[in-house]
């Protein structure tokens, strides 16, 4: 199996599946091709989450605001996956999601030359080498002619929240497509707790949407175990006043 990701919308990722089925015939599952463009924070938070629900197999890459410049590419083995992408952080967050430990993880570039366009790296670069990796197997990676161990790359990490007592201070990760604001806090935090105060207000603690009325504010933990700013059948990024990258601060009771 390859599995494709991108910010790429249509028509552009029918043809990294073009180039990948020249070359193999593994099975092509598209995780998602809507993540926010260029957000490559936004795309290592999601490939974090949902590659780990799939069994073994190579996951292509390509939310690549840099493009045509120097950046390298890179061949990430994650215990019995392999991830295929720019080097600009979004691997890694999967690939520790996917491995055992971080000894699993190997890092390598994939050197390349002559790519047919500097804008399309999607399908000139990461959809061949996907490819070449599916052939020789994850657990061969190295032994492709244009690979080599990668002395560095960007590592991306998301922040850890400050939890002391009954305050925590956490950071926005995402807001979803329904407006939801996923935090850093553990969703534990909010256990016990029937109310509590975002930046200074009071909202109620619910286990669901539907807990509260249409329109209503809440904080939930969601699928992801995490604090989330919601409102039932609304947009909660709205309604609690933060974005991606914002500080939120939590007190309970």
């Amino acid at each position: 199996m390859i599995t494709l990701a991108s910010d790429f919308g249509s028509p552009y990722p029918a043809a990294m599946k073009g180039v990948v089925l020249q070359r193999t015939d593994a099975r092509l599952v598209d995780v998602a091709h809507d993540f926010p463009r260029q957000d490559v924070r936004a795309a290592a938070f999601w490939l974090r989450e949902v590659l780990p629900t799939f069994p073994p197999a190579v996951h292509l890459v390509v939310v690549d605001p840099g493009v045509g410049t120097d950046r390298a590419a890179l061949a990430v083995r994650a215990g019995d996956h392999a991830l295929v992408g720019p080097d600009n952080g979004v691997l890694l967050p999967a690939a520790r999601a996917l491995a055992v430990d971080e000894d699993e993880i190997d890092v390598f570039t994939v050197e390349y030359e002559d790519a047919a366009s500097s804008t399309f790296h999607g399908r000139d670069v990461f959809a061949p080498a996907a490819a070449r990796v599916h052939e020789v197997g994850v657990e061969a990676v190295e032994t492709l002619p244009d690979v080599a161990p990668a002395d560095e790359f960007v590592d991306l990490r998301f922040s850890e929240p400050s939890v002391d007592g009954d305050e925590a201070v956490g950071e926005v990760l995402v807001v979803d497509d329904f407006g939801n604001a996923v935090t850093n806090v553990p969703g534990g935090f909010l256990d016990g707790f029937e109310t509590v105060r975002v930046d200074g207000e009071r909202a109620p603690v619910a286990p669901s949407y539907a807990h509260v009325a249409e329109g209503q504010r809440l904080v939930t933990v969601g699928s992801h175990g995490n604090v989330e700013l919601a409102v039932n059948r609304g947009r909660g990024e709205a309604a609690f006043d933060v974005a991606p990258g914002d500080d939120v601060r939590f007190r309970r009771g």
